[in-house]
């Protein structure tokens, strides 16, 4: 699970800071008052940082934090662009909204990791 989380947050980061992700519009319009040329590199940086965090065992405590408050943030746009997210609010999403939607699943996958790294800590004292 952690390395499977590790490989989609890398991969969607290293699209971003290239420039080449699908999902540039969606945080262009998301958070508008930041240049995008500027924000959303930094956005897959972070991604890209959150995914290798994963990867290092010492470091999945703060990672998972990290990861949760980006998947906090990447749900946004249901609230804010919600045209663009649903086809009928609130129970028929567009494909974007899926894409969004999906996240519940990074969001359980890391609670899985965390209680994982958590009992492994706890058995090792």
């Amino acid at each position: 699970m952690r390395i499977a989380l590790a490989i989609v947050y890398i991969w969607f980061g290293a699209l971003k800071i290239i420039g080449i992700s699908p999902a540039g519009d969606l945080v262009e319009e998301t958070v508008f008052w930041f240049k995008p040329e500027i924000f959303i590199p930094v956005l897959g940086l972070c991604e890209v940082l959150i995914g290798l965090g994963l990867l290092i065992k010492r470091l999945v405590p703060l990672t998972i934090v990290l990861l949760l408050l980006h998947m906090i943030a990447t749900i946004f746009p249901l609230f804010i662009l919600t045209e663009a997210c649903f086809d009928a609010f609130p129970y028929r999403p567009t494909l974007v909204g899926q894409y969004i939607i999906k996240n519940l699943v990074l969001v359980a996958g890391a609670l899985v990791i965390a209680g994982k790294h958590n009992s492994n800590y706890c058995s090792q004292q």
